[in-house]
């Protein structure tokens, strides 16, 4: 079945086109369920199980498959990425979304797709022609969007309820929005909130501490006072950085002074490509490498950069008044020369935040539940979480997620996320390097193994067309004994006319890794091979870097083009 969308379209000139654009519908699309007997056959790659197992969970004890919303997949992924959770419904509608939301989140629920022990299974109810709908009008694109997954939940429960009448497998939508979950239980759809849901898995109270909570109730502290001045909406900071207003730039926090940050202008006059950001209230809650607006203050506020070293040792909401005290530390008489242009920041534009790797420090009041996360960068600040194993946590290396920061919290909200080990060990503290310094070494996926040649391999007449046979020279290598990834050699010759001949010779990696595979692009991720004390973090399966491309003695390998130098 084909469709059209016809839309206007604004040029550049200030011209209208009309843009027409096809749109197939299909009904030949599996829904990924092996107990289907229309389509359990028809999907490819990763799948639902057949018989899911029973999740322990007290509000769905029949066997079921989730079907999350958008807003669930932007926050909740670190839930959704615990072993515990298996057979997702994830929808073409939801990954565009996120896809367009943010591209982090986007790649971490790719990957979740792609393991097969997972059973996640994306289904492109976009192009099938029972769960298409097009947008009414006066319907914004969020509204449609949302009626487009509750049509697809209740367009799953029919089918299976149709195909596998003796199963009593059912689809959960799991949604946070409030009107989606009603409007969701009026039509017959199955529907809880993930928080709801997570409290019922309870075979896994671990869970829980994973949950991101990020309406205002769950973020606001007891105490009401407001600590930071409200950030601008964007429309109005992109308004004033057009005017001149306001400057765009990326918030560098220090390492010494927890006070004190700078903020780099994006494409500004050199004079004025470091703006400096001092006292707590001035910061605004900016987080390290976050986009951010900032106002330049009157030269009469302007102030140096200081040489204090301060650590941030504060327990609580009433610690802001020693900040505030320590700030006097900042200022001393400095000449007009010293002085940098200053200012605040006011709103932001991006928010760069990522897991961070650090240690949980307990609080001192007993059997609370809110505790501060110390991260390993100085550079990021203390996070309070809420978690039932503070006890357990203690003295080891942590990995948590901010979630937000309101304005009367002096800490930005988080949840725990994973435990590491034990502070000191040798493999915690790796694995808390590599982290923290965006090193890719998670083995390689199922998918990107799939590309690798079959071994044993060897050298056909095909290969050796077009290449020269330099078997019968002396070449040596320069790595160390013992080393196994010997990726280039070279050899030295003397010639007839008594010159040398030096020749270089590369292993010929492309011959295994063809243009645009999951074997390519994960090389291209992760760029270079990390070496450590004790390890090495290979940018190529091991069958190609220690192997099929390593040029050890008295075996056939391929070459690029040797280089030769007379």
């Amino acid at each position: 079945m084909l469709r059209s969308k016809t839309f206007l379209k604004k040029t550049r000139a200030g011209g209208v086109v009309k843009i027409v654009r096809e749109h197939y519908l299909r009904d030949d699309i599996g829904c990924g369920a092996p107990a289907c007997s229309a389509c359990g056959g028809a999907h490819a790659g990763p799948a639902l199980e057949l018989q899911p197992r029973d999740q322990a969970s007290s509000l769905c004890p029949w066997p079921h498959y989730l079907l999350p919303d958008t807003n669930v997949l932007l926050h909740q992924i670190d839930v959704l990425e615990h072993p515990a959770i298996k057979n997702v419904i994830v929808l073409q509608t939801v990954m565009q979304e996120v896809r367009n939301r943010s591209a982090p989140i986007y790649k971490r629920i790719r990957d979740v797709t792609n393991n097969q022990e997972k059973h996640f299974y994306t289904f492109t109810n976009e192009h099938h022609k029972e769960t298409y709908i097009e947008q009414e009008q006066g319907e914004n694109a969020n509204d449609r969007n949302d009626r487009a997954i509750r049509v697809a939940a209740k367009w799953y429960n029919e089918h299976l309820k149709r195909v596998a009448a003796d199963s009593q497998l059912q689809v959960i939508l799991i949604t946070n929005d409030r009107k989606n979950k009603e409007k969701a239980v009026q039509e017959g759809i199955p529907a809880f909130t993930c928080e709801e849901y997570v409290k019922s898995l309870t075979a896994n109270p671990e869970l829980i501490d994973r949950l991101a909570y990020l309406s205002d109730e769950m973020n606001e502290i007891e105490s009401g006072k407001i600590i930071f001045s409200e950030h601008l909406p964007l429309s109005k900071l992109q308004q004033g950085i057009k005017s001149g207003s306001y400057l765009q730039g990326t918030f560098r926090a220090s390492r010494e002074n927890y006070l004190e940050a700078t903020v780099w202008i994006h494409g500004d006059k050199e004079e004025e490509k470091e703006i400096l950001i001092q006292g707590i209230k001035h910061l605004n809650r900016a987080v390290h490498e976050d986009i951010v607006a900032v106002e330049l203050l009157p030269r009469s506020q302007w102030v140096a950069p200081s040489s204090v070293v301060l650590d941030d040792e504060g327990q609580n909401e009433d610690d802001v008044e020693k900040d505030e005290e320590r700030e006097l530390l900042l200022k001393t008489a400095v000449s007009e020369k010293m002085l940098r242009p200053t200012g605040r920041v006011v709103g932001i534009i991006k928010r760069n935040w990522r897991p961070y790797c650090g240690m949980l420090s307990k609080s001192d009041i007993k059997e609370s539940r809110r505790h501060l996360f110390t991260p390993a960068d100085k550079r990021i600040p203390r996070i309070r979480i809420e978690t039932r194993q503070a006890s357990a946590l203690e003295g080891r290396r942590i990995i948590v997620a901010i979630d937000g920061w309101p304005r009367n919290s002096r800490y930005p909200n988080g949840h725990f996320v994973k435990n590491l080990g034990d502070v000191g060990e040798k493999e915690t503290e790796t694995e808390v390097l590599l982290l923290e310094h965006d090193v890719p070494h998670q083995p390689f996926s199922q998918a990107v193994l799939s590309f690798l040649p079959r071994m044993p391999w060897s050298i056909t007449e095909e290969d050796m067309k077009n290449r020269e046979d330099l078997r019968h020279l002396c070449v040596c290598s320069v790595d160390p004994p013992g080393c196994t990834d010997i990726d280039d050699a070279l050899h030295c010759r003397e010639l007839s006319n008594g010159n040398l001949e030096v020749g270089v010779h590369i292993a010929d990696v492309s011959h295994f890794i063809r243009p645009g595979n999951a074997l390519d692009q994960e090389s291209a991720r992760r760029g270079t091979t990390v070496y450590l004390c004790e390890k090495r973090i290979d940018m190529v399966p091991e069958l190609l870097s220690s192997n099929l491309c390593s040029l050890r003695s008295n075996v056939d390998r391929l070459l690029l083009r040797t280089r030769k130098h007379r």
